[in-house]
């Protein structure tokens, strides 16, 4: 059994001016990489997306994050135990976020297990199995979680308009 992730790139990026996801889409896949994830996914929904990983459109991405997670996580194989879902507009996302993450998962269990900066839930956010079925259209946001303190990491960032992004991608 493997944990894959799935990144959730299938919104307008109306308050960015352009799609966005096809700026910071490399940076998120390549933190990705140095996971311990086997397999991604990445949802489209409102712009078409080029990308090495596997990519699966949302054609009701307009419904909410929740859909769009649901089409990443029916791509998934049956031999995938869980998926971290991670957000195309995180560049800064910490690889080492992504296994601590894991790491509780493995040792305390949870159908949803976050990670926390500064006390306050961010991403990644592990989903058991599970769960899978029972995720509404709005999304996890509102669900209870299980937190790890990544503090020490930094945050993933989250990049809604060009003012956000890291100065490296500027």
């Amino acid at each position: 059994m493997s944990i894959a992730a799935v990144v959730l790139a299938a919104g307008e990026a109306s308050r960015f001016g352009t799609p966005k996801q096809r700026l910071l889409l490399p940076e998120v896949l390549e933190r990705l990489t140095r996971s311990s994830v086997k397999g991604i996914v990445v949802v489209a929904g409102a712009h078409t997306l080029e990308t090495p990983a596997t990519v699966v459109t949302c054609a009701g991405w307009k419904r909410g994050p929740g859909a769009s997670l649901t089409s990443g996580l029916e791509e998934l194989g049956s031999r995938v135990e869980a998926a971290v879902v991670v957000l195309a507009d995180g560049p800064d996302l910490a690889p080492e976020a992504v296994d601590r993450v894991i790491a509780s998962w493995r040792a305390d269990g949870g159908a949803l297990v976050a990670a926390s900066y500064d006390g306050e839930r961010g991403h990644p956010v592990l989903v058991a199995r599970e769960a899978w079925d029972s995720i509404p259209d709005a999304g996890l946001r509102d669900l209870e979680v299980r937190l790890v303190s990544c503090d020490d990491l930094g945050a993933p960032g989250d990049v809604d308009t060009p003012a956000d992004l890291p100065e490296r991608l500027r």
